[in-house]
């Protein structure tokens, strides 16, 4: 690739934290990778680096190797650091690390309701955003390497969705990278995303039935805002409109380590009394509208089903088709049939571009996106399996988020992918376990 496909837009700005050198960098990349000479967004990548790995004049030493972090999503941007903790004090042992946002997200080009109509129609916006996955932000990852690098191969940790970006990186340019390390992010190479929330409504029962054998009083509690929302408009702090379907993605939380606490918490103080009966109250609703809202993070929706779409079809709104094959998720039958009413995770429905205000503006573009054929695929099945990059991935063995079975399979098909499969913890373990998951998995993919 031309090093004159990318460039740095302004100088690098420095800043110091406790134990700790950030260094902010600009990108200019294609749009459309396949037309390099079009149209150029602009990425943005924070550098940090450990105050003892830097020489006299304060920048990095010129020997220290690159880690990339790819967050988890789609549609978020990379982590904020505010000095050494968890995963990156580990890491900041002998890497300097990039924490790159992904287009889209964070301080790269944005993409949300407010920016998205100066693309134009509908149609326009949905073209534009078919350009916003893993295989372009893998190609996006080749040419910054190419920039700060010149040339030299990287190592790279992906989380969740920046894991399924990792095995899209090994499947288009494994010849950028020296190590590759997965946590919660082996996706299946071939199921569509019909197969894929066929295998998660399952888990999400389990999980659900799971939260409510631990705190007996939640189902109870459930039971009544789901009654309430029958018989009560609420409406969240930025105008969201909160019905049983929309409580029930409170599910989210319970793919994290201490979600099923926090959930908990949240529902234990549902409701105040008031002039006008009981209602739900600010400080429950301020709560949920911050689990829920996607004014920060839309992507996560507009693309969410696109990043398991490979064979041409339309994802036509898999997860609520889908979920019509699971009645026992229905919560007006739950209520109807004194069953206790179960919760979803990160599943993405049609009447979200109604109850959610950040969505609103955005439907059309959402149905486009829905509606599109030709996707192309994000994995080479044959490429894994001649993969000579050494991998490390942490499984969890009843991830929430990704089907163990499918990461399991996709494990198996990568050649000399080592894997780490634990119980011990959630979807969010390189968060949760911090060093001690970053050093098992490094150990992991260097066979010591």
């Amino acid at each position: 690739m031309s090093k004159a496909m990318v460039s740095e837009q302004t100088s690098a700005t420095t800043v110091r934290q406790p134990g700790l050198v950030l260094t902010d960098h600009r990108f200019d990349v294609p749009l459309d990778h396949t037309a390099p000479d079009g149209e150029r967004i602009s990425l943005y990548a924070r550098e940090v680096v450990a105050t003892g790995n830097t020489d006299a004049s304060g920048r990095a030493r010129a020997d220290l190797p690159w880690l990339l972090y790819l967050q988890g999503g789609p549609g978020f941007g990379a982590d904020r650091p505010v000095g050494r903790s968890g995963w990156l004090d580990r890491a900041l042992d002998e890497y300097r690390v990039l924490l790159l946002d992904q287009r889209g997200t964070g301080r790269s080009t944005p993409a949300n309701r407010q920016t998205l109509p100066l693309r134009g129609t509908p149609e326009q916006q949905a073209e534009y955003l078919a350009h916003f996955r893993a295989d372009s932000i893998v190609r996006d990852c080749e040419l910054v390497r190419q920039r700060l690098t010149g040339g030299r191969r990287w190592s790279v940790l992906g989380q969740s969705f920046g894991g399924f970006c990792t095995v899209s990186y090994l499947s288009l340019a494994p010849e950028g990278l020296d190590l590759a390390l997965i946590t919660g992010g082996l996706p299946a190479l071939d199921a569509d995303a019909e197969a894929v929330y066929r295998a998660a409504y399952p888990r999400m029962e389990r999980k659900t039935l799971a939260h409510y054998a631990r705190y007996p009083g939640d189902a109870a509690a459930v039971r009544r805002i789901v009654a309430h929302l029958a018989e009560r408009e609420e409406l969240l702090p930025d105008g969201s409109r909160l019905t049983a379907e929309a409580l029930q993605q409170l599910g989210i939380l319970l793919g994290s380590g201490e979600g099923s606490h926090r959930l908990h918490y949240l529902l234990e103080d549902a409701f105040v009394p008031t002039p006008d009966g009981e209602r739900l109250g600010d400080d429950f609703t301020q709560q949920v509208g911050q689990l829920l809202s996607r004014a920060g993070s839309p992507l996560y929706t507009l693309l969410h089903e696109s990043i398991y779409a490979q064979d041409g079809r339309a994802t036509a709104w898999a997860a609520h088709r889908v979920r019509e094959e699971f009645p026992a998720f229905d919560p007006q039958r739950a209520l109807a049939e004194n069953q206790p009413v179960l919760l979803t995770g990160e599943s993405v429905h049609p009447w979200m571009l109604d109850t959610h205000a950040a969505l609103r503006p955005l439907r059309r573009t959402a149905e486009l996106l829905a509606e599109r054929t030709g996707w192309g695929p994000l994995y080479d099945a044959e490429r894994l399996a001649r993969n000579t990059v050494p991998v490390a991935a942490a499984i969890y063995h009843d991830d929430l988020f990704v089907d163990t079975a499918d990461s399991l399979r996709t494990a198996r098909a990568i050649r000399g992918l080592r894997t780490w499969v634990t119980d011990e913890f959630e979807h969010d373990g390189v968060r949760a376990g911090g060093r001690r998951v970053l050093d098992r998995l490094l150990s992991l993919a260097r066979d010591e």
